[in-house]
């Protein structure tokens, strides 16, 4: 039956796949960009940090290094401009860069609420529309866009951060309904905390997963077609059961973790 496919095309063979990975300097993005690297795929590297991405392209086989600030909302058409010169087309987009500052209301500024949602949504935001009109014109290709499990319901000291991974989920689901039947896929990327965010956050409960093997469930998510890839799942899903529960119940346990 139709409700049983994969809502998106199933990525199992990366040789010589075209792939962008935004925000691939370090972390995630860049165990994503070794990974991949060793599996034939041609990718393209950006991130502010010029340098780390030229030593990063040093050990890959033929990578593109493409230095963009994606608080900057031109930085991504020149970009994309260069991938089709150099490879007249795009396969896939992973739309990885994320600022996280740890944030309670006393702590609330509109600077830092401003960075992180500029940062985490509007830099998307601009990376998609940057390449939604060639990969329409393809009839084929893949957004992927990197959420996170501080997205399913409020969180403590994620007062900026997580506003902005719920409005990734949404933006994806949107993005998914218009472009599903175009024939390119989206997939929204919902990890724990990584293992450095978890430091930073002192989220003793976060279910910290080192950078590379969040990259391989990333890979088996591509595989599987499924509109979401979340990890380590029995975090994920432990996060995705409090949009369930009734408030007063929510509150109490949220506000407990928060004391532990």
């Amino acid at each position: 039956m139709a409700w049983f496919r994969s809502p998106n095309t199933p990525i199992t063979d990366w040789q010589g796949r075209r792939v962008w990975i935004v925000g691939a300097s370090s972390g995630i993005g860049a165990a994503l960009a070794a990974e991949l690297d060793s599996r034939g795929a041609r990718l393209a590297l950006s991130a502010r940090r010029a340098g780390r991405l030229r030593e990063l392209a040093q050990i890959m086989r033929d990578a593109l290094v493409l230095p963009l600030d994606v608080t900057d909302a031109h930085a991504f058409t020149p970009a994309m401009m260069q991938i089709l010169d150099a490879w007249g087309g795009l396969d896939l987009i992973i739309l990885n860069a994320g600022v996280y500052t740890p944030l309670r209301a006393w702590d609330l500024t509109t600077d830092t609420a401003r960075q992180t949602v500029h940062t985490n949504l509007l830099g998307v935001m601009d990376g998609v529309a940057a390449v939604v009109p060639q990969m329409l014109r393809q009839h084929d290709g893949a957004i992927a866009i990197v959420g996170g499990a501080a997205g399913y319901r409020g969180l403590p000291r994620a007062l900026a951060y997580g506003p902005s991974k719920a409005a990734l989920i949404n933006f994806a689901e949107t993005l998914y309904l218009d472009l599903a039947p175009q024939g390119v896929s989206v997939f929204i990327i919902n990890p724990g905390f990584a293992a450095t965010l978890s430091a930073q956050a002192d989220l003793d409960t976060a279910a910290p997963i080192a950078a590379a093997d969040a990259a391989r469930h990333i890979i088996r998510g591509f595989a599987g077609g499924g509109f979401e890839i979340h990890f380590p799942r029995r975090f994920t899903r432990a996060v995705k059961l409090l949009r369930w529960l009734p408030d007063r119940l929510y509150f109490r346990i949220a506000a407990r973790s928060d004391r532990q």
